[in-house]
C-alpha cells in the first residue's frame, strides 16, 4: 500500500498516551481521546477551552437536526438529517491574575495525556507557567458513565508549584458551540436555571424538535456564584493556591435527550430536573469506582492478547474499548455511526457497516447487543417501505445513510444505487439466526423484514434480454469506484442468498410455527405465488463469473476497463476523494474496497480455497483501500490461502489505522467500524474462525512476528477462550455442556478441559 503511518503517540499495552503537546496534531488527538458510553460521547478537546485548531465535540446517539436540498426528480433525497454537535458539558475557564489558560498560547511543560483502557478514563496534565515566573501543575480527568449512560464526570486538580493567589473558575454547560458542517450553532435555548446547587438548561435544535436536558452540579468547598448567558448557565467561583497544596473540584453533569415531539418541554423540564436531582449529587469517587467495575469486566470477558508486538497490542485493545464506548445495547433504538460519537464526518450515520463489520463483534461478546441492532432495522421498517415506494420499488429499501430509519444520503449515487443495505440486514438476521437460535425474533420481527427486503430486490431487478438472467441495473456495489454498473456480482450474489434464506424461514415456519407464519403472511399481504417467484430469480441469478480462470467478474465489462497501476498514486493524492476530480475515479479497474472478496467472506464454506486464492491475487493488486474497511478483509483472506506476511501488514495498517493516521483523516473522527473489522482481523483472520457453517470452524495461524496470541468468545452459552502459541493451539469451552467444533478439519466436542493441538507448519509465519 503507498499510505504510510504518522506515529506519534508512546506505545502501551493498556491505554494511548501523549507526551507533549503538538498542536499540529491536536485535532487528530481530540478524536483518539475520545469517550463515549453509546448514549453520548465527547471529544478529547481540551476542557478550559482552546482558541487554536480544535472541534469542541458533543455528541449524543441518535439526537439529530437536518437540512432540506432542492431535488428536481422523483427518488432524490430532499431531506437530510444528521447527529447534531451539542452541549459541552466540559465547560471550564481558568484565569490566574490576567492571565487565561489556552494551550494555544500559554506556556506550558510536561504535558501528558492519557487514554486508561482499565477505567475508561482521559487525563491530562501540564505545568503552566504564568508570565510573572510562577507555576501551577494543572490535571485534568474525564470519564462518561458505562452503567449510568447519562452521566459525565470531570475532576479538575490545580496544585501551586510556587504561586500563591487566587484562580478564578467559571464551569458551566454551554450550548454554542458550532456545528462545523453546518458552519453555524443549531440550538435555540428554552429555558435556563440555577436551584439547590444544580444548574440547567434544555434546549432544542433549530430545524426538528429534539431537545436536551443539561444539568450539573459542583462537588467543592468553594463559594459558588451562578450566572448566565444566552445559551450558557453555570457557577464562577475562586480557588486560593498556595506552593505545596493542591486543590480543585468536581464536576457530575447529567444529560437527558427527548426525540419525541409529543412530550411538552415543560415536562421534559419538570422530569430533567428530577432526574438530575438523583444522579448529579452522586460522589465522583463513586461514579469512577462503578467506572472501573465495568471495564475490569470487560476486560475478563473480552480480552485480547498478543506477545512479542507491543504495538498491535495497544491497537487491539483500542480497538476493543472503542466497540464498547460506542454500543453496549443499553439503550434500544440506537445504532452504530461510522465514527461512532468521536466527530461530524458521515453525519452519525449508519451503513451496511453495522450488519456486515460490527455485528459479528456482538454476536460473539454481547448478544444483547447484537439483537437490539437489529431492533433498530425493525423499527425503521416501515420507512424503509416507504423509500421503497420512492424509487418505483416495493418492499422496504433500507437506507444506505440513516440516523432515524429515513435516508439521509442526498448524493443520488449512493442512496439510489447502493442496493446492498437491505442484504447486508439480512445477511446480518441470518447470522444471528445461526449463533443466537433466537426464533422468536426470527419468526416475528425477522421474517417481516425478510419478506419487506425479497419483495424489494424483487422488484428493483430486471430480466437481460440476451442472457436470459435476472440481475440488477444501473447499481453502485460496495466497490464505490464503480458507479452505475450492471450486475455487480457482489449485489447480485447477495440478492441470491437472500431470497434462498427467506423461503427456508418460511418453510420452517411453515413446519414448526404455522400460526406465527400465517399470522405475519396475512400482514404481509405475501402469496405463495410470490413465494415461487423468489424462488425462480435465485434459480436465474446473473453471476459473472470467468469460468477459464476461476475469477468472479466484479461487474459486466469490469475485466474490459483500463488498467492503473495503484502503486505508482503518491502519497500526497490521498485520500483521493480529496486530490482527484470525482469522474476521474471511476475510470479504471481500480477498487476502493473488497467487493467480490467481500462475499466470499461472507458466505466464505461455499469457496474452495482455490477460488479464493484467484479471487484473492486478481483483485488485492487492483484495490486501494481508500476505504478503512477494506485491509481486514484482505487480510483474513490472505491468512486463509496462507500469504502470512501480507496478512500481517494488513492487519497492522486496520488495527492502528486511527492511532497512527495512516488515512490522514482521524481528525475528522475514528474509523469505528473499521475497529470492529480489526477484532474480525483476529478472531477471523488469525484466528481462522469461520461463522457461517454448521458449526464454528477454527484454522488458527500465527504471524512470524508473535510469540502467542489469544481471544474470547460466547458462543451456545459457553465461554469459548483461544489460546495459540508457534507450536501449539489450546481451546476450552466453560459452560454446562460440551461445544462441538472443527479445529484443522477435524471436529472436537471441547468443554472445560479443552483441547491442545499442533499448529501445523503452513500455519506458522
Amino acid at each position: 500500500m503507498a499510505k504510510v503511518a504518522d506515529k506519534y503517540l508512546k506505545v502501551d499495552p493498556w491505554g494511548v498516551v501523549e507526551e507533549g503537546f503538538d498542536r499540529e496534531r491536536n485535532r487528530v488527538s481530540e478524536s483518539i481521546f475520545s469517550l463515549g458510553n453509546e448514549y453520548m460521547g465527547v471529544r478529547g478537546y481540551p476542557d478550559e477551552g482552546y482558541s487554536g485548531d480544535s472541534m469542541v465535540g458533543s455528541y449524543f446517539n441518535g439526537l439529530y437536526d437536518e437540512t432540506h436540498h432542492s431535488a428536481h426528480y422523483k427518488g432524490i433525497v430532499k431531506r437530510v438529517r444528521f447527529m447534531v454537535n451539542a452541549v459541552d458539558w466540559l465547560y471550564t475557564r481558568l484565569t490566574a491574575g490576567d492571565e487565561q489558560l489556552d494551550l494555544a498560547t500559554s506556556k506550558i511543560s510536561g504535558f501528558v495525556r492519557k487514554l486508561d483502557f482499565k477505567s475508561g478514563t482521559v487525563t491530562r496534565e501540564f505545568v503552566w507557567h504564568l508570565s510573572a515566573g510562577s507555576s501551577i501543575k494543572v490535571s485534568f480527568e474525564r470519564f462518561v458513565g458505562m452503567t449510568n449512560t447519562n452521566v459525565g464526570c470531570q475532576r479538575v486538580t490545580l496544585e501551586s508549584v510556587d504561586f500563591t493567589g487566587d484562580v478564578w473558575v467559571r464551569s458551566g454547560l454551554d450550548f454554542s458551540p458550532i456545528h462545523e458542517a453546518q458552519h453555524q450553532n443549531l440550538w435555540t435555548t428554552l429555558q435556563k436555571g440555577e436551584q439547590g446547587g444544580i444548574a440547567a438548561i434544555l434546549s432544542k435544535t433549530k430545524n426538528t424538535d429534539n431537545r436536551l436536558f443539561a444539568s450539573f452540579a459542583l462537588h467543592t468547598e468553594a463559594q459558588l456564584a451562578s450566572f448566565e448567558e444566552e445559551q450558557l448557565i453555570g457557577y464562577s467561583f475562586t480557588l486560593q493556591l498556595v506552593p505545596g497544596q493542591a486543590v480543585g473540584f468536581d464536576k457530575v453533569a447529567f444529560n437527558y435527550a427527548e426525540k419525541d415531539a409529543s412530550v411538552a418541554s415543560a415536562a421534559l423540564w419538570a422530569k430533567g430536573q428530577e432526574l438530575a436531582a438523583a444522579n448529579v449529587k452522586l460522589s465522583y469517587d463513586a461514579l469512577l469506582a462503578d467506572q472501573k467495575a465495568y471495564w475490569t469486566n470487560v476486560w475478563e470477558t473480552t480480552d485480547i492478547t498478543i506477545e512479542g508486538d507491543p504495538e498491535n497490542q495497544q491497537g487491539i485493545r483500542f480497538c476493543v474499548f472503542q466497540l464498547y464506548q460506542t454500543y453496549h445495547g443499553d439503550n434500544p433504538g440506537l445504532n452504530i455511526g461510522a465514527k461512532g460519537l468521536t466527530g461530524e464526518a458521515y453525519g452519525g450515520h449508519a451503513f451496511w457497516d453495522t450488519e456486515s463489520y460490527c455485528l459479528p463483534f456482538y454476536l460473539f461478546n454481547n448478544p444483547k447487543a447484537a439483537k437490539s441492532l437489529l431492533e433498530f432495522r425493525y423499527k425503521s421498517l416501515a420507512a424503509a417501505i416507504e423509500r421503497g415506494t420512492d424509487v418505483d420499488c416495493n418492499g422496504a429499501f433500507y437506507p444506505i445513510a440513516t440516523i432515524d430509519g429515513t435516508e439521509s444520503c442526498n448524493l443520488w449515487q449512493h442512496s439510489n444505487l447502493q442496493l446492498h443495505v437491505g442484504t447486508a440486514i439480512s445477511y446480518g438476521i441470518w447470522h444471528y439466526d445461526k449463533i443466537i437460535g433466537d426464533k422468536e425474533f426470527i419468526r416475528t420481527k425477522g421474517i417481516e423484514m425478510l419478506l419487506q427486503i425479497s419483495r424489494f430486490y424483487a422488484s428493483r431487478g430486471q430480466w437481460g434480454q440476451r442472457s436470459g438472467k435476472f440481475g440488477y441495473y444501473g447499481v453502485m456495489g460496495p466497490d464505490e469506484f464503480q458507479l452505475m454498473v450492471n450486475n455487480n456480482c457482489y449485489i447480485n450474489y447477495m440478492a441470491k442468498k437472500l431470497f434462498e434464506y427467506t423461503l427456508e424461514v418460511v418453510r420452517e415456519m411453515k413446519a414448526e410455527a404455522a400460526d406465527a407464519y400465517a399470522s405475519v403472511a396475512a400482514q404481509v399481504g405475501v402469496t405463495d405465488e410470490e413465494l415461487a417467484n423468489w424462488q425462480h430469480l435465485a434459480d436465474h441469478m446473473a453471476i459473472p463469473y470467468e469460468a477459464e480462470t476461476g475469477i468472479y467478474e466484479e461487474h459486466d465489462g469490469f475485466f474490459d476497463m483500463p488498467h492503473i497501476d495503484i502503486h505508482s498514486i503518491p502519497v500526497t493524492d490521498f485520500p483521493l476523494y480529496s486530490n482527484w476530480s470525482y469522474d476521474r475515479l471511476y475510470r479504471y479497474d481500480m477498487i476502493k474496497q473488497p467487493d467480490v472478496l467481500m462475499f466470499m467472506f461472507l458466505y466464505n464454506q461455499e469457496f474452495t480455497r482455490e477460488a479464493k486464492t484467484a479471487n484473492y491475487n486478481y483483485y488485492e493488486p487492483r484495490t486501494i483501500h481508500e476505504s478503512s474497511l477494506s485491509p481486514s478483509i484482505h487480510s483474513i483472506i490472505a491468512s486463509e490461502i496462507g500469504k502470512h506476511e501480507e496478512a500481517y501488514q494488513f492487519f497492522e495498517f486496520a488495527t492502528r489505522l486511527d492511532l497512527d493516521n495512516y488515512n490522514r483523516n482521524t481528525r475528522e473522527g475514528l474509523h469505528t467500524t473499521s475497529i470492529a473489522a480489526a477484532w474480525m482481523n483476529i478472531v477471523y483472520g488469525f484466528g481462522g474462525m469461520r461463522s457461517d457453517g454448521d458449526m464454528l470452524l477454527f484454522q488458527p495461524s500465527i504471524p512470524q512476528a508473535w510469540s502467542s496470541y489469544s481471544f474470547k468468545l460466547l458462543y451456545k452459552g459457553a465461554a469459548i477462550s483461544v489460546a495459540v502459541n508457534r507450536e501449539q493451539v489450546t481451546i476450552k469451552a466453560a459452560g454446562d455442556s460440551a461445544v462441538d467444533i472443527q479445529v484443522y478439519d477435524q471436529t472436537y466436542s471441547i468443554g472445560a478441559d479443552g483441547i491442545t493441538l499442533p499448529v501445523p507448519a503452513e500455519w506458522v509465519g
